[in-house]
C-alpha cells in the first residue's frame, strides 16, 4: 500500500462496516472525504496484533445504525476509538499516518505513533518528529544515543518518544556512566592491559544494550551501535 517510499494514510472512523480502517486513493495530502475505501482490520498488510484487532472490530459495531441519541454514550464511544486510534498508529510506527475522526467534534486528527496525541497538522513535531535510525555509543560526557536531527540525547528523553521501559533507560544511563569512568581511570592509571579488558566489557554490555533497544523501540526504527569512543 505504500506510494514510492512515503507513508500511507489511514483513517480510523466507525461508520457502519464491521472495520473501522479506510484508506484513500488520493496519494498526497488526502482530505477526510477521500477515504473511501474501507480494509479488514486483519488484513496482513497491517500486521495488526489480535488483541487489538479484536479490540478495534468490536469498537466499530458499537455504533448504533442511526448514531449516537445520548451524549454520554457519544463521549464513551469517542474516548474508546481515540484510544483504539492510538494504539494502531504506535503498532504501525512512521510507514503510516494515521488519522482519527471524532464523531463528537465532527473532526479529524493526526494521531502520533510517538507521544500518541493528536495533532491538527501532520507536522506538528517538525521534520523528523522523532528519532528513526538510533545510534547507540558510548562518548565521554555525552549520552549515550544519536540521531539526525536530534545530535545525542538520553534515553528518556520525551521529545524522542522511544517508549524504553525504566530497566532499559537505567541500564543505559548507568553504561554511559560507567564509559565516564573507564576514560577517568585511564587518564589516571595508563595502563593499557586494564583499558583493553575494560573497554571489551563495556563493547559486549553497549551491544546487548543495542540489541534491547531494537526489541523496544517498535517497527519503523533501526538502531546501529558504534561502540565506545
Amino acid at each position: 500500500m505504500n506510494h514510492d517510499g512515503d507513508p500511507c494514510h489511514l483513517l480510523v472512523r466507525a461508520q457502519g462496516e464491521r472495520s473501522p480502517l479506510y484508506v484513500s486513493e488520493v496519494e498526497a495530502h488526502p482530505d477526510v472525504s477521500d477515504f473511501t475505501r474501507n480494509i479488514q482490520v486483519g488484513d496482513p498488510a497491517l500486521g495488526i496484533p489480535e488483541d487489538l484487532v479484536r479490540s478495534l472490530a468490536s469498537w466499530a459495531m458499537s455504533r448504533p445504525p442511526a448514531g449516537f441519541t445520548s451524549r454520554p454514550g457519544l463521549r464513551k464511544h469517542v474516548k474508546e476509538g481515540k484510544e483504539r486510534a492510538q494504539l494502531l498508529a504506535v503498532h504501525l510506527g512512521p510507514a503510516w499516518v494515521v488519522r482519527y475522526w471524532d464523531e463528537q467534534h465532527e473532526s479529524a486528527k493526526f494521531v502520533c505513533w510517538g507521544c500518541r496525541r493528536l495533532h491538527w497538522t501532520l507536522s506538528a513535531h517538525g521534520d523528523p518528529p522523532h528519532p528513526l535510525h538510533i545510534i547507540v555509543q558510548g562518548e565521554y560526557r555525552l549520552y549515550p544515543l544519536r540521531s539526525e536531527g536530534f545530535e545525542c540525547f538520553a534515553p528518556d528523553d520525551p521529545t524522542a518518544a522511544l517508549g524504553l521501559s525504566h530497566s532499559l533507560v537505567d541500564d543505559l544511563y548507568k553504561w554511559s556512566a560507567d564509559v565516564d569512568a573507564h576514560i577517568n581511570l585511564y587518564l589516571q592509571e595508563r595502563e593499557e592491559d586494564k583499558r583493553k579488558a575494560r573497554e571489551e566489557e563495556l563493547e559486549r554490555r553497549g551491544e546487548a544494550l543495542a540489541a534491547r533497544i531494537v526489541q523496544e523501540a517498535g517497527p519503523g526504527r533501526t538502531v546501529t551501535y558504534r561502540g565506545v569512543w
